[in-house]
C-alpha cells in the first residue's frame, strides 16, 4: 500500500513538472515574440515621422529593414509595397539619393545631352526636377539619376520587377504570352513609343483607336514584334492572354517609360 501510495505520489510530480516545463515554454515563447512585434511597430511610426517630415530615403530603409527582418509576418507585402511607393516618390522627386548625382548645367546643354551622358531620360530628369520645359537655364543644379535600371519579368507569376543593380524598385503586374508564347532570354529596349499606332496584320490602328492593344506606350525589345507596352484590356492583367508581348495597365506603362532609357536590359523568365 506504501509503495502504491509512493508511485502515485512520483507520477503527481513528474504530471505537475510537466505542466510547469508546458507553461514556461509557452511563456518564453510569448516574451520572445512580442518584443519583435514592439520593436516593428516602433520603427513604423519612426518611418511615418520621416516621411512626415518629407525624409522619403530614410523611410525607405526603415520598411525595408522590416521586410528583411520579418519576413514571415503578415504585413510584410504592405511594407514591400510601402518601400516601393517611397522608391518611386524618390525617384520623381529632387531629394538626393547614393544613386543619384547633384549635375550643373552649363552653356549649351539640353535634356537630351544631359539624360545621354547618364544613361537616364529626360521625362525623368524633368519629374525629378519640376522642369516643366525643354528649355533650361545654365548655373541650375538639378538632380540626375546616375545607376543602371534593368527589368526582370517573370512568367510563372506574370510580374515585372524594375530593379536597380540588384534592388528592387518597384513590382508591376503583368500579361505575358497564353500558351506561355513569351520569349524567354534577355532582351534590351530598342526603341519607345508614346501613343503608338498598332501596325496590324492587314490593318493600321491608330492610337487613338479603342482597338489599339498597344495602349499608350511602346518599348520595344531587339526582337522584333515584342515588348512591353499598355493594353486595352487592364482586367486581364496577371493572365498569359498577349500574342507574346509584355501588357501594363497604362498608368504603369507611362510610369515605367518615364523612367528606363533606350538600351535598359529586360530577362524574361519562366
Amino acid at each position: 500500500m506504501v509503495n502504491k501510495k509512493f508511485i502515485a505520489l512520483i507520477l503527481g510530480a513528474v504530471l505537475i513538472l510537466g505542466i510547469l516545463i508546458f507553461l514556461g515554454v509557452k511563456k518564453s515563447g510569448s516574451v520572445t515574440t512580442s518584443p519583435n512585434r514592439a520593436t516593428a511597430r516602433v520603427l513604423i511610426n519612426q518611418a511615418r515621422q520621416l516621411e512626415d517630415k518629407g525624409n522619403l530615403y530614410d523611410a525607405k530603409l526603415i520598411f525595408q529593414k522590416l521586410v528583411n527582418d520579418y519576413p514571415e509576418s503578415s504585413e510584410v507585402l504592405a511594407w514591400q509595397k510601402k518601400a516601393e511607393d517611397l522608391n518611386i516618390k524618390l525617384l520623381f522627386s529632387d531629394a538626393i539619393t547614393p544613386k543619384a548625382v547633384i549635375y550643373e548645367i552649363k552653356p549649351g546643354d539640353t535634356l537630351n545631352k544631359i539624360a545621354h551622358q547618364y544613361k537616364t531620360t529626360t521625362e525623368l530628369i524633368q519629374k525629378s526636377n519640376k522642369i516643366s520645359a525643354t528649355l533650361i537655364v545654365p548655373g541650375r543644379k538639378i538632380k540626375v539619376w546616375n545607376a543602371p535600371f534593368n527589368i526582370l519579368v517573370d512568367k510563372s507569376q506574370n510580374v515585372l520587377f524594375l530593379k536597380s543593380d540588384e534592388d528592387i524598385v518597384k513590382t508591376y503586374i503583368v500579361s505575358t504570352g497564353k500558351n506561355n508564347c513569351t520569349p524567354v532570354g534577355t532582351f534590351k529596349i530598342t526603341n519607345k513609343l508614346p501613343n503608338p499606332t498598332w501596325f496590324k496584320a492587314g490593318a493600321v490602328v491608330p492610337a487613338e483607336s479603342p482597338q489599339n492593344v498597344l495602349g499608350t506606350r511602346w518599348m520595344g525589345f531587339d526582337l522584333a514584334g515584342y515588348g512591353i507596352h499598355g493594353t486595352t484590356e487592364p482586367k486581364e492583367l496577371g493572365k498569359q492572354v498577349t500574342q507574346g508581348c509584355v501588357r501594363l495597365n497604362n498608368a504603369d506603362v507611362e510610369e515605367l517609360y518615364s523612367i528606363i532609357p533606350v538600351g535598359t536590359e529586360v530577362t524574361i523568365v519562366d
